[in-house]
This record gives structure tokens, sequence and C-alpha cells, in this order.
């Protein structure tokens, strides 16, 4: 994540953009099946009015920019060591964003995952605990957001032959029973370290 200037061409992590109108375009589309949509449409706007009440954890201390999608498959591990890749969806925001995606497992693991995480992030940078209250809200906008993404690129002829599963109503179904899992998450009391 860097601090040292803020970005020129890139905006902020912005749950407009990243949840509402990309839930739209979703919901604006022909790719769900029709007997979701109303369901689609509720279960997230609970996860996003859930996400808009709460206060910006980090309020106090400056964003910097992340990559938005730092996971372990975007790390290219060489001789020379890691190297991130596919950083076209960077944006300003909360430290916690390049972290959570490098997360997995039930809490306990996730616990020491960040732990370790957070002992190397430290040797760099004072990181701000409060943001762990944002991993689940930045997962369930990461969910919303991704759908759209793929809706966005369809027409491209790679994307029906690379995500088959997207135009398939059990996806959908699946997709849907996901976002009611994680209105749950997000609404219950956030990872403790």
């Amino acid at each position: 994540m860097g601090r040292a200037a803020a970005f020129r061409a890139r905006g902020s992590l912005d749950v407009r953009q990243l949840g509402r109108e990309a839930r739209d375009y979703v919901l604006d589309g022909d790719w769900m099946p029709d007997y979701l949509a109303a369901k689609y449409e509720e279960v997230t706007d609970e996860l996003l009015g859930e996400i808009e009440a709460r206060p910006r954890a980090g309020a106090a201390h400056a964003w910097g920019e992340f990559s938005a999608t730092c996971h372990r498959g975007n790390i290219l591990w060489t001789d020379a060591g890691p190297h991130f890749v596919d950083l076209d969806d960077c944006l300003s925001g909360p430290a916690i964003q390049d972290l959570w995606m490098l997360l997995s497992g039930d809490s306990q693991e996730m616990r020491g995952e960040l732990t370790d995480l957070l002992k190397g992030y430290e040797q760099f940078a004072v990181f701000d605990r409060s943001e762990i209250a944002l991993i689940e809200p930045l997962r369930a906008l990461r969910m919303i957001h991704y759908c759209a993404w793929l809706a966005r690129r369809w027409h491209d002829p790679a994307f029906p032959k690379a995500f088959p599963w997207f135009a398939e109503p059990r996806y959908w179904e699946q997709h849907q029973r996901a976002l009611q899992d994680q209105l749950a998450a997000v609404t219950a009391p956030p990872l403790e370290l």
C-alpha cells in the first residue's frame, strides 16, 4: 500500500460505485433469472445499508493506495521474490483492503493469518486496528462488484468461455445464498485479534 503520494488518476473506495451502481448494473441486465431479481435487490439493499450506516473506520488516518485485488492469485513468485500483478483496479482506501483477501478459513485461521500479516506490515507502516471491522463489509462490496465486473465484460468473447457458469441459474442461486451469508457476517461482531 502506498502513502507517499495520492493517486492522480484513480478513484477512492466508494460504496456508491462499487456497491449500488454495480448492483444496479446487474439488475438492469439479463444475466440473472427473473425469479431471483427481487431477492437479489433486497439482500444487496440490506448489505449496502449496513455498510453505509457504519462510520468509515480509520477516518482519522490518511488513506493510501491499494491494489483492490491483492490475493494469492495475483502474487507472482520468481527467484527474485514476490511481485504483485493485476494492478488495474488500484484505488485509494484503507490498508485492510490489501490484507483481507489474503485471509482464508474460519475466524480462528483468519485471526492467525492476520496476526502474521500485521507483524510484517507493521515493520513498514502503522496499521489502524479499527480497520479490522471493515473486513466483512469490504468482502460484501467485492462480491457485489465482481458480478458487475463480469457483466460489464460479457460482450468480450473470452468472458463467456472463461466464466460459463456466470450465465447459469445455479450460479445466481449460489450467489444469492452467499450474499445472505455475507449479510450475517457483516452484522456479526468483527474479527478480534
